[in-house]
């Protein structure tokens, strides 16, 4: 079993990956404008009350969450490529109807409704086919520091697009903000285009299960890997601990401790700078410390670091704002750091034609479970107070460190093992220090 060292070249140099980058970051930036732009075309040009906006929400998370495992089948059938671009010119003729539909007085609540859904459903394809074609335009002593990048660029799209989308709003108007995101989907299909690295053919049409039962063969794929499984615990313990603290997060900050708006969007902003310093160090602390510590270790101090909420004094608005800040600092860099580590490790150990199912496995459990986890988390706010509801979540994120600590993760101190039939096997754990001799790292 061969282990694949991080690479310390800077991934810059990679030409098809500065096009993939350069596309996704691109896209996200668009994105996240279009997810302030359509909620103000909304109230602002269709006068929508509550429950428009709630199903705008709704149909948001079930295109894109929803629709994973079906994604994740379908990606695995077909090149990743033609699947990205498809998915960008579909967004952009989708998001160009709605100020088409505005310069004509014709736009409308359903016009609006349909285009989430089927831009997100869209959306969701592009991430899953995106993440299945990086292990095949780097090399795999690259993945870490391609992730590392791509991690950089979207905290700096989603601490920056709020306020530029904000202000194209108030600037442009609504449609003319999405307009603009529209736009930048057809420069993210034209780069993809330009990607020279060839794709491993899909499988034959011969070869081809049902849809059905390939989506529960990448089920079973998860669920019978102790590596995998253990990723996709992990990351549904964190997005609980996201989902309780995401319920009760406003409220804490507004009536416990007494800050206003501004001084919370202040508060975030340090956040997605922290998340950006997280992505930057991310592949040097892999190259340090290994994989397995690198995850295991964000995963832990990302619990840690969201204690410092509930902690925060109540009605001391300085004191608790310091400490609010201090949980930004740390979770949010931390939760990159781990992230990072993860994507790269699941992107390293599975084949290319299980790849999109694996990585839509892990969404849609992780997904679902936020979304239980903030019904629960509003519940238990309500019964026992916000600090107990928190109190609650952090113990599912510390869960997630317990689970990859008693994993075989916690043995992989080198570099990735490579993806094939015994990536994640007796074999390769031997190969990465583990077993009754192991205790220095893998010679690689």
């Amino acid at each position: 079993m061969r282990i694949a060292r991080i690479a310390n070249e800077p991934i810059w140099r990679n030409t098809d990956f500065v096009r993939l980058w350069t596309a996704g970051t691109v896209s996200m930036f668009g994105s996240f404008i279009t997810r302030t732009a359509l909620p103000f075309a909304a109230i602002l040009v269709l006068h929508a009350g509550p429950l428009d906006l709630a199903w705008l929400r709704a149909l948001e998370i079930v295109g894109g969450v929803f629709l994973g495992l079906l994604a994740g089948a379908w990606v695995d059938r077909l090149r990743r490529r033609p699947v990205m671009v498809a998915a960008d010119l579909g967004r952009a003729v989708l998001l160009g109807s709605i100020p088409i539909a505005a310069v004509f007085g014709a736009l409308g609540m359903t016009q609006l409704l349909v285009v989430t859904f089927v831009a997100a459903a869209m959306t969701t394809f592009f991430d899953v086919a995106d993440r299945s074609l990086l292990p095949t335009v780097v090399d795999r002593d690259q993945l870490v520091s391609a992730n590392s990048a791509i991690s950089a660029s979207e905290s700096a799209a989603e601490f920056s697009s709020f306020a530029m989308g904000g202000f194209l709003v108030q600037l442009l108007t609504a449609p003319i903000a999405i307009a603009i995101d529209a736009v930048s989907f057809v420069i993210s299909a034209v780069l993809i285009t330009r990607i020279r690295r060839p794709e491993p053919p899909p499988p034959a049409v011969s070869t081809r299960e049902p849809v059905l039962k390939e989506i529960r063969a990448g089920i079973a794929l998860v669920a019978s890997d102790p590596v995998l499984r253990a990723l996709t615990a992990a990351s549904a313990a964190a997005h609980f601990l996201w989902g309780v603290f995401g319920a009760v997060y406003l409220l804490f900050a507004t009536q416990e401790i007494g800050l206003g708006p501004a001084a919370i969007g202040v508060i975030a902003g340090v956040g997605g700078a922290s998340s950006f310093a997280g992505a930057v160090l991310a592949s040097r602390t892999a190259r340090r410390f290994g994989v397995g510590p690198s995850l295991i270790g964000g995963m832990l101090l990302f619990a840690i670091g969201n204690a410092f909420i509930p902690l925060a004094p109540s009605g001391a608005v300085a004191v608790g704002a310091l400490f609010l800040i201090l949980q930004q600092l740390v979770a949010d860099s931390a939760a990159t750091l781990s992230d990072v580590a993860e994507t790269s490790l699941r992107q390293s150990i599975v084949e290319a034609r299980s790849l999109g199912r694996v990585i839509a496995t892990t969404e849609v459990a992780s997904h679902t479970v936020m979304l239980l986890a903030t019904i629960l988390g509003g519940i238990l706010a309500e019964a026992f107070g916000l600090r107990a509801a928190m109190v609650v979540g952090l113990l599912g994120g510390l869960s997630g460190a317990l689970i990859l600590w008693f994993s075989p993760i916690r043995t992989m101190r080198g570099g990735l093992p490579v993806a094939g039939p015994s990536a994640t096997g007796p074999d390769a754990l031997a190969d990465m220090g583990h077993g009754a001799a192991a205790g220095d790292p893998p010679e690689l």
